[in-house]
């Protein structure tokens, strides 16, 4: 558990690249392929539909979904406050895997899981030497 703490676990420098990689493209992809366009659907003139998979309301789901996939995401970018914004952008992920599309099986929830499995990694390793964090 003391390893959550500390800024980050120290690693050669492929295991440092590796994890910069890892933390780069996943938030990347998170960004870009789930945050942007939840964005555009907050900010348009339309009423808001999104599921509410945990009852606390359409928008309320909306908006709690985008910070995660948008500034949880660059969060992580940056290498900033890594293990924290990792903690809404998993519970995110898993309701989308679980509670979302567990109905649909396996295939449903196929990238969902690698999503999932990627930020734990992070939360578990840190964001590594090449990020914010390590400089504080």
């Amino acid at each position: 558990m003391s390893a959550l703490f500390k800024k980050y676990i120290p690693l050669p420098f492929e295991g440092g690249v590796a994890v910069l990689l890892l933390r780069v493209a996943l938030s990347l992809f998170l960004f870009f392929g789930h945050g942007m366009g939840k964005i555009l659907k907050l900010t348009s003139n339309e009423p808001v539909q999104f599921l509410d998979p945990i009852g606390i309301g359409q928008e309320l789901s909306l908006v709690l979904a985008t910070t995660a996939e948008t500034l949880g995401a660059l969060f992580i970018l940056l290498g900033l406050f890594t293990r924290v914004a990792t903690i809404p952008v998993l519970f995110t992920l898993g309701v989308a895997c679980f509670i979302v599309h567990g109905s649909r099986g396996f295939s449903g929830m196929e990238t969902l899981l690698l999503y999932l499995l990627g930020f734990i990694v992070i939360l578990l390793m840190g964001p590594g030497k090449y990020a914010l964090d390590a400089r504080m």
